[in-house]
């Protein structure tokens, strides 16, 4: 299998302030929550487009000063993803391709709106979702 990165959008990039009181010394568990989405075009057997999100949001049961949300789009060209097992490679290859993006963008959004900037951790491709097996794998071949 052999893939490549062709591009990367910026989706949808918010952030909303709460006005919501603050005592000194309070601290936040900001709990950012992950989504991800994998698409294929019906007309180039070849396209995949990697939607990767990330949402930290206010309730009542944990008030948080902000709400944000970033959702990336990647374009990934991809050749000879035959099995499963190449569909489990790829999704997880492009997802740790496209997650330092995103960490950027969630840091630079924070940090365009004068507040302490976010910075997300860095997480282990095959980790970050469940549905992803941490076994290990072999690195397919990058296309040119």
């Amino acid at each position: 299998m052999k893939y490549a990165l062709r591009g990367i959008t910026a989706e949808e990039l918010s952030y909303n302030m709460n006005r919501i009181q603050i005592t000194p010394n309070s601290k936040f568990e900001l709990k950012p929550q992950f989504g991800r989405q994998i698409r294929k075009v019906k007309e180039n057997d070849k396209l995949y487009f990697l939607v990767l999100e990330v949402k930290i949001e206010s309730t009542e049961a944990e008030p948080k000063p902000f709400n944000l949300k970033c959702r990336l789009v990647g374009a990934f060209e991809a050749e000879d993803v035959v099995t499963e097992e190449d569909k489990q490679i790829l999704t997880i290859s492009m997802t740790e391709i496209v997650y330092p993006y995103l960490r950027a963008a969630v840091s630079s959004l924070t940090a365009t709106a004068f507040v302490n900037p976010i910075m997300l951790p860095v997480i282990p491709a095959g980790t970050m979702f469940p549905e992803d097996n941490a076994t290990s794998f072999n690195t397919p071949d990058v296309l040119n």
